[in-house]
């Protein structure tokens, strides 16, 4: 990747000024040792100017340090050959190029900068100052560059952070959208199991007014009152289940009680007032310590199977048979004559495909088949939710 792409983190007003701050400090402290020395020879007053003038060039060229890292190293460091206030932009140029962990540009530019530190030592002659101006220049240039890669890790760990920091968020964002996307397909599931109950009911008794002849006004009266008090469950169950899609209007308010096992009586006295016939066999041991969960999960599957016997068998003879205890689970089976060639109606087969679901999602299984003249429907919950 060439260095002028590379992407840096921005930098704050404080961070740019820290940075000019730090390459100030050499120039002035080598500007007043050359004022102090110029003070008494005014025929290096020019040299002292010059060398000044060269310390701000190399100020104004770290501008473009981060755009052209290597190259605005390189070009302060040349300075250095000629002017001792140069030293100091140079030293921030050289930490910058060094942040970008690129050897192949770091090594040549530090070969360069030693050896014009070299060249502006022995400028006025090779002597002891000279050799440790140079040995001192190496050791800057060596602490420089350590420096600069460990500002380079503390920008990778940051960097690193603040993705994992993104990385959650996003993974947070998906699970919440995940729950949405679950509980809206639970509410979807349950407004089918709802609806299609309380349409069958009403299309059974509508049924039976329409066909029956030898009804009396009296009992006419009767079916139509129950019409009318199915139509009223239907509505107040629809607006029971759609309430729960006004997340936002009803955050922290309780969730309506959800029918389970223990509604099972009066969901069968319902049915059978509608006219359905129905046998039930109720083996079910220590009621008590069924969880609520696998209650409203076993409610549902047989108010679904009621509903799919009386789509597709209508008028015939259900029998329920529900049983389980603590460690066997839970076994609802429920079977009727299967009628051939008796249509399905709207929705066919999609309120066995919601029960699969469900079972599956409780943890359970479910078959469903015709066996001898009956189609049977099995389906086995574990007790434990």
């Amino acid at each position: 990747m060439d260095d002028r792409t590379e992407h840096q983190p921005p930098l704050t007003w404080r961070d740019s000024a820290l940075r000019y701050l730090c390459a100030a400090v050499p120039m002035l402290f080598f500007g007043a040792l050359m004022v102090m020395t110029a003070s008494g020879r005014p025929d290096r007053l020019g040299e002292a100017l010059v060398d000044a003038g060269l310390g701000v060039a190399g100020l104004v060229l770290l501008r473009w340090r981060r755009r052209l890292p290597w190259q605005t190293a390189l070009a302060t460091a040349l300075l250095t050959a000629f002017s001792a206030t140069a030293t100091g932009p140079a030293y921030v140029a050289y930490v910058s190029l060094c942040t970008h962990r690129r050897w192949r540009r770091i090594v040549p530019v530090a070969a360069v900068f030693w050896l014009c530190l070299t060249a502006y030592a022995a400028w006025h002659g090779i002597d002891q100052r000279t050799v440790v101006s140079t040995v001192t220049g190496a050791a800057i240039l060596g602490g420089l560059t350590v420096f600069g890669l460990y500002l380079r890790g503390l920008r990778d760990l940051a960097a690193s952070r603040r993705e994992a920091a993104l990385a959650a968020e996003r993974e947070q964002a998906q699970r919440v959208e995940q729950a949405r996307l679950a509980e809206r397909a639970r509410i979807a599931h349950e407004m089918h199991d709802v609806l299609a109950h309380r349409i069958s009911l009403l299309a059974m008794l509508a049924g039976g007014l329409a066909y029956r002849t030898d009804l009396t006004a009296g009992e006419s009266r009767e079916v139509a009152l129950a019409i009318q008090e199915n139509a009223h469950q239907s509505l107040n169950e629809l607006r029971a289940v759609l309430g729960a899609l006004r997340s936002e209007d009803a955050s922290g308010a309780p969730e309506a009680p959800q029918p389970g096992l223990d509604r099972l009586g009066d969901l069968f006295d319902e049915v059978r007032a509608a006219g359905q016939r129905i046998e039930v066999t109720d083996a079910v041991e220590d009621r008590g310590s069924l969880p609520a969960q696998t209650g409203r999960h076993a409610y549902r599957i047989v108010q679904e199977a009621l509903t799919n016997a009386r789509k597709h068998a209508p008028g015939s003879r259900v029998r329920a048979e529900i049983g389980g205890r603590p460690g066997d689970g839970l076994r609802i089976r429920v079977s009727n004559p299967a009628a051939p060639g008796t249509p399905a109606g709207p929705g066919g087969r999609l309120g066995l495909v919601g029960l699969a679901e469900r079972t599956r999602m409780a943890g359970g299984t479910l078959s469903h088949a015709v066996r001898d003249g009956c189609f049977v429907l099995d389906a086995r919950l574990p007790w434990e939710a």
